[in-house]
């Protein structure tokens, strides 16, 4: 309730002061006519001056935008009715108001002043008594300063809650900023894995179909092969490419695959099924690494095989190591195929793809022409321990 109340108040903060003076402002209009009784026999000003002192008193605690600006004014008149004599009205408790103001909205300079002019106030205020004494100008400071520590209170609450307000604000955005980057590292990695499936699947079909075209009427038995290879290596694609794409999916919890994805464990399978001729060579003993780290390996000797495919030429051969021995594995990928002859194709990812995996581990990757001929890349991977 009292925050839909706040909320009302900063929306509409003209309305609000009205209603706070607007209690004081009847209570001094009801006053008038006791007023015009009691005028004539005694020292206070006539009607139409209290209404005048009383209007100019109350009308600056509407300006809630100047604080400071409305203290000042309601000081200078409350300063001016003590000179000309006139005696304390009840709208002079406008001064106590603004003072609230000052304390609540403005930096503590101000408020510091404000007190002090309010308390020479209460001590001019008390020259005029006919016996003034240390108690009454006690009982008035209390007073004063309970108005002022009280306004000092509410103003560091409001900027508490106003700070809360802005750094519940910037959490919110800087979440949805974090979820954005996390949904758009997530599609890269899903190019990346498109782009690692396709090109090898298809490249070998392409190679295949070639074989399978050119065998057709000499050697039926080779090219039946070839055809069986196609197949085989379409299903396996479409298989992949069906498990990446169900990650974009929403609501299919029931039919999620939990098939593993590939690691060093299918690495001989990939190299024994690659359409290039290519042997696989281990030294020393495997370690157990964390499952990413061998989908890296995987997929760079997947898209390592894929470039001697395109660019190394009829009858270029492969050889894929793996090197345990020292604190990196190394994995080298070389051929004996054109090498620096063969062109490049453009728009190609395959490089960037394979040095982003590598460097999600700590690694880099290396790949260029050979200096006997060929091509080689190099990957070198930091060894994590498996979770």
């Amino acid at each position: 309730m009292f925050g839909n109340v706040r909320a009302w108040s900063r929306r509409h903060e003209r309305s609000a002061a009205a209603l706070r003076v607007a209690p004081l402002a009847a209570l001094c209009a009801g006053l008038t006519v006791p007023y015009a009784v009691a005028a004539p026999s005694s020292q206070l000003p006539g009607v139409a001056l209290y209404l005048a002192l009383s209007a100019a008193l109350l009308a600056p605690l509407l300006w809630v935008s100047r604080p400071v600006a409305s203290f000042a004014v309601v000081a200078l008149v409350s300063f001016g009715q003590w000179l000309g004599g006139t005696a304390p009205l009840l709208a002079n408790l406008a001064v106590l108001i603004a003072l609230y103001a000052v304390a609540f909205r403005c930096a503590f300079r101000w408020a510091l002043a404000a007190l002090l002019v309010t308390e020479l106030g209460v001590l001019l205020a008390l020259v005029g008594w006919d016996n003034p004494t240390f108690g009454m100008f006690t009982s008035g400071s209390i007073l004063v300063v309970a108005v002022w520590l009280t306004g000092l209170y509410a103003g560091t609450r409001r900027r508490y809650l106003e700070g809360l307000e802005e750094r519940a604000e910037r959490a919110e955005r800087e979440r949805d900023q974090q979820a954005r980057m996390a949904a758009a590292a997530e599609r890269a990695r899903i190019a990346r894995e498109l782009h690692d499936v396709v090109a090898h699947h298809v490249s070998v079909m392409v190679v295949q179909a070639d074989g399978a075209a050119y065998a057709m009427d000499g050697d039926v038995e080779q090219a039946r092969q070839a055809v069986g290879t196609i197949s085989a290596t379409g299903r396996a694609a479409l298989a992949e490419m069906r498990r990446l794409v169900g990650v974009l999916r929403e609501n299919e919890a029931e039919s999620t695959d939990y098939t593993p994805q590939p690691g060093l464990g299918q690495l001989e399978e990939l190299v024994r099924g690659s359409a290039v001729p290519a042997r696989l060579c281990v030294e020393g003993a495997p370690a157990p690494l964390p499952e990413g780290q061998q989908l890296a390996v995987y997929r760079i000797v997947q898209e390592a095989l894929t470039n001697t495919l395109k660019h190394g030429g009829v009858g270029a051969r492969a050889t894929v190591e793996l090197d345990y021995t020292g604190l990196d594995l190394l994995v080298r990928v070389t051929d004996d195929g054109r090498g620096a002859a063969a062109a490049g194709s453009p728009g190609g990812h395959g490089l960037i793809g394979m040095r982003e995996r590598a460097g999600m581990y700590g690694g880099a990757v290396s790949a260029g022409p050979r200096p006997g001929g060929g091509f080689e890349v190099l990957a070198r991977l930091p060894m994590a321990t498996a979770a």
